[in-house]
């Protein structure tokens, strides 16, 4: 049985290997509507017994990240993790398991990486051992290869799902009750500035999500991030940042965009997250007349988030710690924050800022 089943999986390599090298002789455009539909035209030829899947896997290792294409294609993975190339993982309801595709080797894990990511300018080597990239589908990919990956080449991919519709969804999931919901849509709707704060994977970017779509629709929103992950309806105008191309130019940071945001008359500017100083930015871009504003922050309680803004903040070496300080309570209104439990995610508590100091409005 064992040696039947290596046998079969050799086979479908050796298939998949003949129509790469097939697609590669022929003249279709590296694209991968053509080169599925060429893909599917050769299986008789190639593989008479063979079903799509194998042209699948075929045009999957020429335009895409190889085997884990089909685990970014199934709806109920949320992260994708390669720690060898023989050792996968994904994230499904909040619980890790391991999947049942693997690489060739390690180089067909770069190769992966470095044909997705050369589109945009980016390249992974031993030169630039690492690489942060956006994917079609709103999809975040990080990569790192030796000398700064000590044990291989190692991939994690975070994908962008929109489960929850609305507010009124995630109180029927149980992440919120009725009366927490109206304290946020309140809190959009009087233009209160929020921060939504919580850890990694706890669901900041999804509320904030939930929160714009309460914004009126008359009002001009420009968000403002680092990866592209907000899906707002309405008068909306998307600024994205940029890393560094191969040549290391072209960057384009949240602090460049926050001040361009600035010059497009925005009611409201929405900030993805800030993680570096551009929190000054968004801090004064908050208390110069765009109330009703709204960001994340990676933070595990309201007083935490406060100060991690003023770290950020101070960041910029542009103003002394009291002033920032002072400016980030008098900007931010409301803080939200998220959290994760085994696999279930929800909102913890919703504080306000009164005369400098965090006060818990709602918990769960």
């Amino acid at each position: 049985m064992g040696t039947r089943l290596a046998d079969g999986l050799e086979s479908a390599v050796d298939v998949t290997s003949r129509l790469v090298d097939r697609l590669l002789a022929s003249d279709v455009p590296l694209e991968r509507a053509a080169l599925m539909r060429e893909a599917v035209r050769l299986l008789p030829d190639e593989a008479p017994l063979a079903g799509v899947d194998a042209a699948t896997a075929a045009v999957d290792a020429l335009v895409g990240l190889g085997p884990i294409e089909t685990l970014l294609r199934d709806p109920t993975v949320s992260d994708v993790l390669v720690n060898r190339p023989d050792e996968i993982w994904v994230e499904r309801a909040g619980g890790l398991e391991r999947a049942g595709v693997s690489f060739a080797d390690e180089d067909a894990v770069v190769a992966a990486v470095q044909r997705v990511i050369a589109p945009l300018g980016l390249r992974l080597d031993r030169a630039m051992p690492a690489v942060d990239a956006g994917l079609p589908d709103g999809s975040r990919l990080h990569a790192m290869i030796p000398p700064a990956a000590v044990d291989g080449p190692v991939i994690a991919i975070r994908r962008f799902t929109e489960a929850v519709p609305d507010l009124e969804a995630l109180v029927s999931t149980g992440a919120v009750d009725e009366s927490g919901a109206q304290l946020l849509r309140d809190a959009v709707m009087t233009r209160r500035n929020v921060v939504v704060a919580g850890g990694t994977g706890a669901g900041k970017t999804t509320l904030l999500n939930l929160l714009s779509k309460e914004i009126p629709s008359g009002e001009r929103v420009v968000t403002v991030e680092d990866a592209a992950e907000l899906r707002l309806a309405g008068h909306v105008v998307r600024l994205e940042g940029r890393p560094p191309n191969s040549e290391g130019v072209g960057e384009i940071t949240m602090r460049t965009l926050l001040r361009h945001a600035l010059r497009l008359r925005p009611d409201r500017i929405v900030v993805g997250e800030v993680r570096g100083p551009e929190a000054l930015d968004m801090i004064q871009a908050l208390s110069t007349g765009h109330a009703g504003s709204m960001s994340t922050v990676h933070a595990e309680g309201a007083d935490s988030a406060l100060l991690r803004l003023v770290a950020l903040a101070s960041m910029a070496g542009e103003v002394d710690a009291d002033t920032i300080a002072a400016q980030v309570t008098a900007a931010v209104d409301v803080i939200v924050l998220v959290r994760r439990d085994r696999g279930e995610r929800s909102v913890a508590t919703i504080s306000e800022i009164v005369d400098g100091r965090t006060r818990e409005v709602w918990s769960c």
